[in-house]
C-alpha cells in the first residue's frame, strides 16, 4: 500500500463507486478503501433477510422461513428509483456499466389526493383522459401545458409556436397561470412529474420546471408503463458494477481496511494512513463519515422500511410502484415518498413485498411524520408485518474541496429517485478534475449496451 496514487476514494457508497469508476476510466491510478466488509456504505443492500434484523438490532424472527426463503431478500437501506432517461442512466451508458446489470420497469407512479385516495400519474393520453386527478376541463388545460412543455425550445433558438411564453422572465407560477391549471394540478405536476421536494420552485425561473417535465416525458416514452427503472437484486448491484469498472481499468480495492488518518501537509492532502501503512495521493474523494470536521448538518431524513404481507390496496394490482404524497396534502413543507417493491425485482420472497417511506424531518417526532405513508402501506387489513425506523443526518461539505483537495459527497436525501445523487457526482467530478462530464460521447442506448454484453 506504501505507494502513490492519483486518487484515493474512501467509502463504497454509490457516489464514491461511480467516481472511482469514472477516475479509473479516465486513466487515473485509483485506490479505493472502505472500513466496511461490504459494498454500498450507508446505501448498501442487505441479504439474507436476517442481516436486516441484525442491522437494526432486532431479534431474527422464528421460524427462519417466516417470510419465505431468506436468500430471496435484498433489502436496500436507501432505496431510490432510476429515471429511464436520467443522469444515472447516462452515467451507466457512458461507462459501460449497463453490461453488468439488468433492470426492470416499475408498474406505475401514484400520487395521493387531498381526499386520501391514490391516483395514478397518467402514463399516456388515454390514462390522462380517464384519470380521477382532474375534471374534464382541467384535463384539457393539463394536456395543453404538457404539450407545450414537450415542444418548447430551451436552447435559445426562436420558437414562433410558443412565443407567448416568456422563458427568461417567467417563474413557474406564471407558467402555470398562462394555462389556467388549478392548484391540485400544479401539485401533482410539481411533485409527481417534476419531482420537486417542496414548493420553493414556483418562484424560480420556469425553464427548470419545463426541463424536468421533459425528462419525465422522455423517460416515460422509453418503456411506457412508468419512467422508473430498478436493478434486479437491488441497488447493491450498482456500486459493485462501478467497482468492477474501476478494477478493469486498474483500480485497487481494499474492503475491511481501517482509515486512521488523512495525512495533510501545508493545508493540502498528501496521503491516507491505515495502521503503519501510508498511501500517497494529491486527491481524496470520500463520504461524510470519513471527514466529520469538513461537513455540516443541514437536516435529517426519516425512513421506515416495512415488510408487507401482501400487495398494496387501491393501485390496480401494481406490484412495484412509487407513491408521492405532496406536502400540501398533509400540511407539510416537504413531500413524503413511498416505494413498493416486489419479487418481480428479485428483492423479496414471492409472498411478501417491501414498502419504504421517507421524508425530510420537520418536527421533534419524525416517526409520526411518516404516518401518512405508513397508513397507505398498512391499508385496511394491517398489511405491515415488520417495520424498521431510522433517522439519518443530512450532511454536506463546508467547502467545495479545492482548498485541500478533499472532495466530500453529500448524504442521500429523502427523494425516491437518483437525480440529486447524480447531480452531486457530476459536480464533484467537475470540481476534482476541472472538466465537465461529456455525455455527448455516448452513442448507444442502455438496451444496445446490454445486448452487446449478451
Amino acid at each position: 500500500m506504501d505507494e502513490e496514487y492519483d486518487v484515493i476514494v474512501l467509502g463504497t457508497g454509490l457516489k464514491e463507486c461511480i467516481l472511482s469508476g469514472l477516475m479509473s476510466h479516465d486513466g487515473k491510478k485509483v485506490l479505493h478503501m472502505d472500513r466496511n466488509k461490504y459494498y454500498g456504505g450507508e446505501s448498501a443492500s442487505l441479504t439474507p433477510l436476517s442481516q436486516v434484523f441484525q442491522h437494526f438490532k432486532r431479534p431474527v424472527p422464528a421460524p427462519a422461513d417466516k417470510y419465505g426463503r431468506e436468500r430471496d431478500w435484498n433489502v436496500d437501506l436507501i432505496p431510490k428509483l432510476i429515471m429511464a432517461n436520467g443522469k444515472l442512466v447516462k452515467l451507466l451508458i457512458y461507462t459501460g456499466v449497463t453490461r453488468y446489470l439488468e433492470f426492470k420497469t416499475l408498474d406505475g407512479s401514484y400520487v395521493r389526493k387531498s381526499n386520501g385516495k391514490l391516483a395514478k400519474v397518467p402514463a399516456d393520453e388515454k390514462e390522462a383522459l380517464a384519470s380521477s386527478l382532474m375534471g374534464i376541463f382541467e384535463k384539457r388545460r393539463f394536456k395543453n401545458l404538457l404539450m407545450c412543455a414537450q415542444e418548447i425550445r430551451l436552447d435559445g433558438e426562436k420558437d414562433p409556436k410558443h412565443s407567448n411564453i416568456d422563458l427568461e422572465n417567467w417563474n413557474a407560477s406564471q407558467f402555470y397561470g398562462s394555462f389556467g391549471v388549478d392548484k391540485n394540478t400544479q401539485d401533482f405536476i410539481g411533485h409527481a412529474i417534476a419531482l420537486y421536494l417542496n414548493d420553493d420552485y414556483v418562484k424560480e425561473n420556469c425553464k427548470d420546471l419545463i426541463q424536468r417535465m421533459k425528462l419525465y416525458s422522455d423517460s416515460l416514452a422509453r418503456y411506457g408503463k412508468s419512467p422508473y427503472l430498478y436493478p434486479l437484486y437491488g441497488l447493491g448491484e450498482l456500486p459493485q458494477g462501478f467497482a468492477r469498472l474501476s478494477a478493469i481499468y486498474g483500480g485497487t480495492y481494499m474492503l475491511d481496511k481501517t482509515v486512521d488518518e488523512i495525512v495533510m501537509e501545508d493545508g493540502k492532502v498528501v496521503g491516507v494512513r491505515s495502521g503503519d501503512e501510508t498511501a500517497r495521493t494529491k486527491m481524496v474523494i470520500c463520504d461524510p463519515s470519513y471527514v466529520p470536521n469538513k461537513v455540516k448538518r443541514v437536516g435529517q431524513v426519516a425512513r421506515a422500511i416495512c415488510i408487507l404481507n401482501g400487495p398494496l390496496e387501491g393501485v390496480n394490482k401494481c406490484q412495484s410502484l412509487q407513491i408521492i404524497i405532496p406536502q400540501n396534502q398533509v400540511n407539510r413543507k416537504n413531500d413524503i415518498y413511498i416505494i413498493v417493491l416486489s419479487n418481480q425485482l428479485n428483492v423479496t420472497s414471492k409472498e411478501n413485498y417491501l414498502g419504504i417511506v421517507s421524508t425530510n424531518v420537520e418536527t421533534g417526532n419524525p416517526e409520526a411524520e411518516l404516518q401518512p405513508g405508513i397508513d397507505i402501506l398498512n391499508g385496511s387489513n394491517g398489511n405491515i408485518a415488520e417495520k424498521f425506523f431510522t433517522v439519518a443526518d443530512l450532511l454536506e461539505p463546508v467547502d467545495d474541496g479545492t482548498p485541500d483537495n478533499i472532495y466530500v459527497s453529500t448524504s442521500y436525501d429523502a427523494t425516491s429517485h437518483f437525480q440529486t445523487t447524480c447531480e452531486d457526482v457530476v459536480d464533484i467530478y467537475r470540481r476534482a478534475t476541472g472538466k465537465e462530464m461529456d455525455f455527448s460521447k455516448m452513442t448507444h442506448t442502455m438496451e444496445e449496451e446490454q445486448q452487446c454484453a449478451q
